[in-house]
């Protein structure tokens, strides 16, 4: 018993309104060895005041709660300077997705769908995307201190000696530019997008990991705040310069010959769809040399073998430096490629697409 209990190192209050909910997601997380549900929280206001007496290392945070919902109770956590992850579990409605984007703006760390009316169809899915979010945030807040420290110094940051030499980049003019991203990838592309100016002269395709329904939400979100347009992305449309396309959630982005937008369901690639492979290897078909890729945060390693094949076509390469990644997963794989020509932290990366852009 003893023993079981020491492996539990991972501690977790659950905040939803509904006394079901509660349950199912208590059920998911006690049934993992290395992790367990401290306390449940009924809503914001209950969740601040249990935060006072227990020390959780990961809060899963409902979105829409009477009393105080997910966004005010993290703006909350933001002023009382109480940095513990939270990974927010949303419906699939547009207004759950909306209030979602904010949640993530907000300082969130990642976000997954709640299980469906038909719960015992995705379960199992929704544990697994839980447990792990739960896992990675976890490892996060251990180095959390470090991370800040880093944070504190980031125009500091340069390319370790591992890493290759910055790069005389662009020799041919730059006609689109593909990024890909996943977990802390709303917020990153959050900074480079509204970055952008309205005439940067070229399309810009973005695959980021995240759930149908909630896409449409994210391109909205980004629209409001850009001077550049952006939109989700509609199967067969014409790709106009100026604009920034987002893959909708469930379908693969690619980009034909005629310079259309192609939507697909594909089977799944590294387990998700869209995925940046996909993207990274169409558009390195389609405009050769004059692609500019981008890897931005996320787990994993889609977009590692789209960064070569964009490369192989003469192509501009760039991924996020380790300093300022939630997860130092896909700029890894990327630049373990060895066909990474910058490596960049966030804030310097939309200055240098513009600057690539412009040559």
């Amino acid at each position: 018993m003893m023993g079981e209990r020491t492996l539990k190192h991972i501690k977790v209050l659950v905040v939803d309104d509904s006394a079901l909910m509660r349950k199912i997601i208590s059920d998911m997380i006690n049934s993992e060895a290395d992790m367990e549900v401290l306390e449940t929280a009924r809503n914001g206001e209950d969740l601040l005041r249990k935060i006072e007496r227990i020390k959780p290392n990961v809060i899963t945070l409902d979105v829409e709660m009477p009393v105080m919902g997910g966004i005010e109770a993290l703006r909350e956590l933001k002023k009382k300077n109480i940095n513990i992850p939270v990974i927010v579990l949303s419906s699939v409605s547009q207004s759950a997705a909306n209030s979602t984007m904010e949640c993530l703006e907000a300082g969130a760390f990642d976000f997954i769908a709640k299980p469906s009316g038909q719960i015992s169809l995705d379960i199992d899915k929704v544990r697994d995307n839980l447990v792990e979010r739960i896992r990675l945030a976890y490892d996060k807040s251990i180095s959390l201190k470090e991370k800040v420290k880093e944070n504190a110094q980031i125009h500091k940051i340069e390319p370790r000696m591992s890493e290759p030499p910055r790069r005389r980049t662009a020799r041919n003019r730059i006609e689109a530019v593909a990024i890909g991203a996943s977990t802390g990838g709303p917020r990153a592309l959050y900074t480079v997008i509204t970055a952008m100016p309205k005439n940067l002269g070229v399309p810009i395709f973005i695959v980021q990991h995240m759930p149908a329904g909630f896409t449409k939400a994210f391109a909205d979100r980004l629209n409001a705040n850009s001077d550049i347009r952006v939109v989700e992305a509609v199967h067969g449309q014409d790709i106009e310069k100026d604009t920034v396309y987002i893959a909708p959630g469930g379908f693969h982005m690619e980009i034909s010959r005629d310079y259309r937008i192609m939507l697909n369901q594909d089977p799944s690639i590294w387990g998700v769809r869209p995925a940046v492979d996909k993207l990274f290897f169409s558009a390195a078909g389609v405009y050769k040399s004059s692609l500019l890729s981008v890897v931005l945060t996320g787990m994993g390693k889609d977009g590692a073998a789209g960064t070569a094949e964009v490369k192989r076509n003469g192509g501009t390469t760039l991924s996020e430096h380790e300093g300022t990644c939630t997860i130092y997963g896909m700029p890894k794989a990327a630049f373990e490629t060895g066909m990474v020509d910058e490596v960049l932290p966030l804030n310097e990366v939309p200055i240098e697409i513009i600057r690539i852009v412009s040559m």
